[in-house]
């Protein structure tokens, strides 16, 4: 696969040298609409006859909804090795809670493509957002601890799960060492009946670093605890900050370079953002929401507003401004440039693989790019 970023007066035709089939490839692998309009800067993933090279062997994880369109899930599938069905919740007192809407579709799919159907658990409250509260009554509890470890044991063995990640945000500092035993208990029970366990961990750049979302992760222990480790390496740029990349490099290294100093290699796996933003400017903070867009939806909306698509080489990600109805708005995205950045440090420092949230949007580019530079594992 070759990349090639758009100029002045391109067309696909122009791009594939007029040869219709490689214009086909070209419109497919990129989810190009007719009549197939192009922006300037625009990045395109070309298919090359050069020659195979080698492959290093990968685990890639993907996040999805139980409501993930059928079309969507087939079309990804065959590029994980894992599929983490988002998500189960749980009581203060360590009663497990399913999904509202039927994960077995999700789960005989997997199986299906020979990937690993995933129980995540999530300590979202009623309204949606992480619930530190419930964290603390279950890890600082021994019979509630009990209580949803045999529940998820019981769980996993009925349904046919392979193992289960454990996705705790804005863990209480105080209850750190709780939570990495915790996330150990889990581990060993689900070792026992043959499955696996991993954990997500706020991007921390040293062990030291301030803030609630980093003071209750414990890296070197949740390292040791679980059979493997998702760095969630996105949401510099989100919803309710200031317009900028959601995954700059630069940042991520930053992440990387820590985490392998207190987690095996082999454990760890790079969070990738299947997604962006769009802002409305001027940016206000407390007031300004921005809007979750697709990374194929983002090109076609610099298309419909004739942007010019620009490329921030420290951040290695794509972003331009358009204005619309009066009002201007800058984007932030992922294309097969910033995937390449992120693929990179992944060979670089030869971790375990990627996690992707999450796969809710098809962006098949990202996906025959990844095949090309790895080759998956499947169970």
């Amino acid at each position: 696969m070759k990349i090639y970023v758009v100029a002045g007066g391109d067309t696909v035709y122009k791009i594939a040298g007029g040869n219709p089939d490689l214009m086909e490839e070209i419109i497919y692998a990129n989810q190009l609409v007719p009549p197939y309009p192009l922006a300037v800067g625009q990045a395109l993933l070309i298919p090359s006859q050069e020659e195979a090279k080698e492959k290093r062997l990968a685990r890639i994880n993907g996040y999805a909804y139980p409501y993930i369109k059928d079309r969507i899930l087939r079309d990804t599938l065959p590029y994980l090795t894992e599929l983490s069905v988002f998500s189960y919740g749980f009581t203060a007192e360590g009663e497990l809670i399913e999904p509202a809407l039927d994960d077995w579709p999700l789960i005989e799919q997997s199986r299906e493509f020979q990937a690993l159907p995933i129980l995540t658990l999530t300590p979202l409250g009623k309204d949606g957002k992480f619930d530190n509260y419930l964290i603390h009554s279950v890890v600082q509890s021994e019979e509630a601890s009990a209580a949803l470890t045999a529940a998820l044991v019981k769980t996993v063995e009925q349904k046919g799960y392979a193992g289960v990640d454990i996705d705790f945000e804005y863990i209480l500092a105080k209850d750190r060492d709780a939570f990495t035993a915790f996330v150990g208990r889990v581990a060993d029970a689900m070792r026992r009946i043959g499955r696996q366990t991993s954990v997500a961990l706020a991007p921390k750049q040293s062990s030291g670093q301030k803030g609630l979302l980093y003071e209750g992760k414990d890296y070197k222990g949740l390292g040791e605890a679980a059979d493997y480790t998702l760095l969630m390496t996105y949401e510099w740029g989100y919803t309710y900050g200031p317009p900028m990349a959601v995954a700059p490099i630069n940042q991520v290294r930053k992440v990387v370079e820590y985490a392998v100093t207190e987690i095996p290699r082999e454990k760890i796996r790079l969070g990738i953002p299947n997604y962006g933003y769009d802002w409305q400017l001027p940016f206000e903070k407390g007031v300004t929401k921005a809007r979750t867009i697709g990374n194929v939806e983002a090109v076609l909306l610099a298309v419909e507003n004739g942007a010019e698509i620009l490329f921030d080489e420290v951040a290695q990600s794509p972003y331009f401004n358009y204005e619309k109805e009066g009002i201007w708005h800058e984007v932030w995205f992922e294309d097969v440039r910033s995937m390449q950045a992120k693929f990179d440090l992944i060979k670089e420092f030869d971790l375990n693989g990627a996690g992707y949230w999450q796969i809710m949007r098809l962006f098949r580019a990202n996906w025959l790019l990844l095949a090309d530079q790895f080759e998956i594992v499947k169970e």
